[in-house]
């Protein structure tokens, strides 16, 4: 490094040496679609797994409730990360947007809690296609392979995949996207068409003493439910991480991310309202059927063999998102790094792909530990521990994501305010009041995850690994940061935006 140096809120910066940003390197190949791609992508799993364990404990009407209030979040917060995407088009996203507004502390604490989102719902995903995975292999073959083995299997091929480079993932991306998609529609088609669908399934978990069927544990299932009803979209917001590979992000960033918070919603709304419909609430919240309600469902009105070949459809969906949000966690890891938050060996990229392939692997392992204590902890002695054990994990990815949420959304208020100057090229349709109901909500889904008994374990590993971020960067990391395209941004008040000395 060289020997400049600049200091800002208690943090150091040094300007990077000769050949420091080429060695970390990204290449511009996305357009809109490529874009809406990714995102969708990065969530589809959602609509195949885990959203369905909430029913236990919220029932459909409190889930469903919960999913037209997160559906307003994302919409209100997915305006205001668009603007700021804009401003900012570089792939720190969250971490640069909190950067910006609050400094190094806010936006260290930002990208920390979004990389363990990203590096948890990694494992989740894994977790899950591991499950749909061996339930097709044993219903077409007879054999099953232990869980550890598909982690391994799965963490190996996707992240080889991302490390090709951005223009296969992009394409890939977007091609799983559209067949998971279908394979959705395919679902509703067959229920119908089979004479399975059948709403009063919906309301079949026996309501709590005083309750209703619509809300069997009462108005407080709302609240819980938030979590849950997260899931459907968590992910999307990852589009900033993007910017440096999208060929014009300032108007293809926003434009995607509004397109598929709209997929979204329409998909969400059609597997919440069919899928349990078709199995019973009850079925596919707890049990056997938990780890894959969608399968569940073809079970209900097609033999076991077809059931289980649409099953590898379903798989491709999980697949999907499996690639998308890896992409997130690989771009996350090397924004923070290659800003020296994180140690700067992840950010280097491939001289021939260009792609952070290193903070690919790091993250990878990371994941594959966190299964491998979850089956430690809690032991997969059949198939309702380790959908108790997926829960776990999910709600650590969905606490990660609500903080990110919040702090973004501050973010959003402050830079209106902080930088009245900078160039905004998109500005949200409903300004500082959409960030605010986006804000509030998200802390909404923060007390649904805090109150929630079942899933204190998970609010205290989060709390674990963040104080345990928080004392590394405290004591080592806010003395070796680097001036990135973030940081320079951040220092000239949004009015400096590539590397170089800050004026």
């Amino acid at each position: 490094m060289a020997d400049t140096t600049t200091k800002s809120s208690g943090a150091t910066y040094t300007t990077a040496e000769a050949g420091y940003f080429e060695k970390r390197s990204l290449k511009r190949t996305a357009g809109v679609w490529g874009l809406w791609g990714i995102g969708i992508a990065a969530v589809i799993s959602g609509d195949f797994s885990g959203w369905n364990v909430g029913l236990a404990t919220t029932g459909w009407g409190g889930l469903f409730i919960a999913m037209i209030i997160i559906i307003v979040m994302y919409f209100t917060m997915i305006f205001s990360i668009g603007e700021m995407s804009a401003a900012m088009p570089h792939t720190g996203g969250a971490y640069s947007f909190s950067r910006a507004a609050m400094g190094p502390w806010g936006g260290f604490i930002t990208g920390l809690a979004e990389t363990i989102e990203y590096v948890v719902t990694t494992a989740v995903v894994v977790w899950f296609s591991a499950v749909y995975a061996d339930s097709a292999l044993l219903a077409l073959t007879g054999i099953t392979l232990p869980a550890p083995l598909w982690w391994a299997i799965l963490y190996v091929a996707f992240i080889g995949l991302n490390s090709l480079g951005a223009s296969i993932g992009f394409r890939f991306a977007l091609v799983v996207a559209i067949i998971s998609m279908a394979v959705i529609l395919l679902f509703g088609i067959l229920a119908f068409a089979g004479g399975a669908v059948n709403f009063d399934n919906l309301l079949d978990i026996a309501p709590t003493e005083g309750n209703s069927a619509f809300l069997p544990f009462g108005a407080a299932g709302i609240l819980f439910a938030l979590p849950f009803a997260i899931w459907f979209f968590l992910g999307i917001e990852e589009l900033p991480l993007a910017a440096e590979e999208a060929t014009n992000p300032t108007k293809d960033i926003p434009k995607a991310s509004v397109w598929g918070v709209i997929t979204l919603a329409f998909f969400g709304l059609l597997v919440l309202f069919l899928n349990p419909a078709v199995t019973g609430s009850k079925a596919i919240s707890e049990g056997l059927d938990s780890g894959e309600p969608l399968l569940a469902g073809f079970r209900v009105f097609l033999p076991d063999d077809v059931a289980a070949i649409l099953s590898i459809a379903a798989l491709i969906g999980l697949l999907a998102s499996l690639q998308g949000i890896m992409f997130a966690y690989g771009r996350n890891m090397y924004s923070l790094s290659r800003a020296g938050y994180y140690p700067k060996f992840l950010s280097l990229t491939g001289k021939k792909h260009q792609t952070p392939w290193v903070a690919l692997v790091v993250g990878g392992v990371i994941g594959y530990v966190i299964l491998l204590l979850v089956l430690q902890v809690l032991p997969a002695v059949n198939e309702e521990l380790g959908a108790s054990a997926s829960g776990i994990i999910l709600f650590i990815a969905v606490f990660g994501a609500v903080i990110s949420y919040i702090m973004q959304m501050a973010s959003y208020v402050i830079l209106r305010r902080k930088f009245p100057n900078a160039v905004r090229p998109y500005s949200s349709p409903t300004g500082i009041p959409g960030a605010v109901v986006a804000g509030v909500i998200a802390f909404a889904a923060f007390l649904g995850i805090v109150l929630a008994p079942p899933f204190q374990l998970a609010v205290l590993t989060f709390v674990v690994i963040f104080v345990i971020g928080i004392a590394l960067f405290a004591l080592v990391g806010r003395h070796r940061l680097v001036l990135s395209p973030e940081e320079e941004y951040a220092l000239s008040g949004g009015l400096k935006d590539g590397p170089g000395d800050v004026a």
